[in-house]
């Protein structure tokens, strides 16, 4: 099975964690995340991996080079220009029919093996992964008629529960179709195009754990986190 990692990002959210080193190198625990994704994806099947890189790109080569201390084919994509998130795909020229894209920043006890195999059997041009979250609004919400402007409502500081992407793809190759070629094009366009053209996309929902740590405070709470569990992320055969 195939897997490519966007690893192309400046980190900038991430600051000042990222002012010396890209994102995907930043250490959870003693690991590099990129290095847990790897060796989670090697546990559930996948062999070979190509990460798109730009920015920092000498750094991340030299710390995972072609892959063979992980068990698994590790190759890179350069970007000459940003590309955003889904842009770099056109410049991967041996994609599968099957394949699966995710971010290198990414701290999940996700099954990756079964999404891509569930993706597969539905013949959908692509399946995303969702988990919920939840936003808690910090102030008063007030409801009122807009003609009138009578208060009909209010809610003290209400928190609000949505299903996000977690940046975790797996697509059919005919999806390279609606992704341009040699310019910035990010997920949300591509999201936007299918939905318009009436493609069939899917979602496979997950509620394990799942940790997006592009976000300080999610850093933070991964870095606390991962040594009392690691055998959640790296079970025996994952090291």
């Amino acid at each position: 099975m195939r897997a490519v990692i966007l690893a192309g990002g400046k980190g900038t959210r991430l600051m000042p964690y990222t002012t010396t080193i890209p994102k995907p190198l930043v250490p959870v625990g003693d690991m590099a995340i990129m290095e847990i994704v790897i060796r989670q994806l090697r546990h559930h099947g996948f062999r070979h991996v190509t990460v798109a890189v730009n920015h920092q790109a000498q750094l991340i080569r030299a710390y995972f080079e072609d892959g063979c201390r992980f068990g698994m084919k590790i190759d890179y994509s350069m970007e000459d220009q940003p590309l955003s998130t889904m842009g770099p795909l056109h410049l991967i020229k041996d994609l599968p029919e099957h394949f699966l894209v995710m971010n290198g920043d990414i701290l999940t006890d996700f099954d990756f093996g079964g999404f891509i195999n569930a993706h597969q059997a539905s013949g959908a041009i692509g399946t995303i992964a969702t988990y919920e979250r939840e936003t808690k609004i910090d102030f008063g919400v007030l409801e009122y008629d807009p003609a009138s402007k009578v208060v009909t409502g209010f809610i003290e500081k209400p928190i609000e529960h949505f299903r996000v992407s977690m940046g975790i793809y797996a697509f059919s190759r005919r999806i390279m179709s609606f992704i341009p070629e040699g310019r910035p094009f990010g997920f949300d366009h591509l999201m936007l195009d299918l939905i318009r053209q009436k493609q069939d996309i899917r979602v496979q929902p997950f509620d394990g754990y799942w940790l997006d740590i592009g976000r300080p405070d999610d850093y933070d709470r991964a870095n606390r986190e991962f040594g009392d569990t690691v055998q959640r992320f790296l079970p025996n055969g994952a090291h």
